[in-house]
């Protein structure tokens, strides 16, 4: 398969298929934020030394004290993909009820356990039949929303038969309302956390799982001694205890998601949905549409399992809204 129709963000592999494309290129193919927490001067000591453990504990309290858990409830790593790929050496579940459409990794990874997965757009109600339910919340690719109440329902089912709710909360700090971390450490809870995607740095590498002791600590022993690099855990700290940034970058998104809404519409577009870092989009013949975009120099995400959705993520200027307009208005 095309890597573009995997994940999104392949500009390399784009510019070499479209080397006549318009340029600069514009990459609205990932839902990550644009503006990215500003990276302060770091101590060489995070390159040149080992991550110590007076680091990681800081790193991890600051993390849990902005999503309001007990440290000691969390654990970190380099990253909440490579957590999605590792679920399976913890729990064995046999049935899995994942989500559709949604994060592509939740039903490959657990299928190629030997699972028997079932993609549905109602894995909540499969919670007394299943022994794991995936989901991710807001969900990727389309926004869809699952209050906290409803997801605790499902997690206490699952719990008395020994299963497990996996909840990814990759984009939650958008909404920190929705996140079931306030239940960590539940039984049959385990709550993925992402830092790249809010804060804009995703090649820092640096995520968490949220759980109970007897799966942090099998997750804990493959991690290693050093999960995650010097550098991360100290922008991760400095991300985390900066609230005011957080709450000016929440505000700074909703306004160019609406922005962006209104080049949609204006173009034609009529069904749309996601979150403020993404926007999902219905349309005519999608893959045309999106080939079309690139040939101009703009990259967004299509999907191998539609020809009616496209995925945008945010513009960070306006030259970049003016060449996106005046694309969608030849291509739509």
């Amino acid at each position: 398969m095309r890597h573009d129709l995997v994940h999104g963000g392949s500009l390399d592999k784009m510019r070499a298929a479209f080397p006549n494309a318009s340029g600069p290129w514009i990459d609205l193919s990932t839902g990550i934020n644009p503006w990215p927490y500003p990276v302060p001067d770091v101590s060489p000591d995070t390159l040149n030394a080992l991550p110590t453990r007076d680091a990681y504990q800081q790193c991890r309290a600051a993390m849990a004290s902005v999503i309001g858990v007990p440290a000691d409830t969390l654990a970190l790593a380099p990253g909440s993909e490579l957590l999605i790929r590792m679920l399976p050496q913890i729990i064995s579940p046999k049935r899995v009820a994942v989500l559709t459409p949604t994060y592509g990794d939740h039903a490959q990874v657990w299928r190629t356990a030997g699972c028997d997965v079932l993609e549905t757009t109602s894995p909540l109600s499969l919670s007394s039949d299943v022994d794991a339910v995936a989901i991710c919340n807001p969900n990727n690719p389309d926004g869809r929303l699952f209050q906290p109440d409803e997801l605790e329902a499902a997690r206490a089912k699952l719990a008395e038969r020994g299963g497990w709710l996996i909840v990814d909360e990759a984009y939650t700090d958008l909404a920190p309302e929705l996140s079931l971390a306030r239940h960590a450490g539940a039984p049959g809870l385990i709550v993925l956390r992402s830092f790249g995607k809010f804060y804009g740095l995703a090649g820092l590498r640096l995520g968490a799982i949220i759980a109970s002791e007897d799966i942090l600590r099998p997750i804990s022993n493959l991690l290693g001694v050093w999960p995650v690099s010097g550098l991360a855990l100290d922008i991760g700290k400095r991300a985390y205890q900066d609230t005011s940034w957080q709450v000016s970058t929440r505000a700074r998104l909703d306004d160019t998601r609406r922005r962006l809404d209104e080049i949609l519409v204006g173009t034609g577009i009529k069904e749309i949905h996601g979150t403020n870092l993404f926007r999902f989009v219905e349309c005519e013949d999608a893959h045309l549409i999106w080939r079309r975009l690139a040939e101009r120099g703009i990259y967004v995400r299509r999907f191998s399992w539609s020809n009616q959705h496209l995925r945008f993520g945010l513009i960070a200027n306006e030259a970049a809204e003016t060449r996106l307009r005046e694309a969608l208005s030849l291509s739509v």
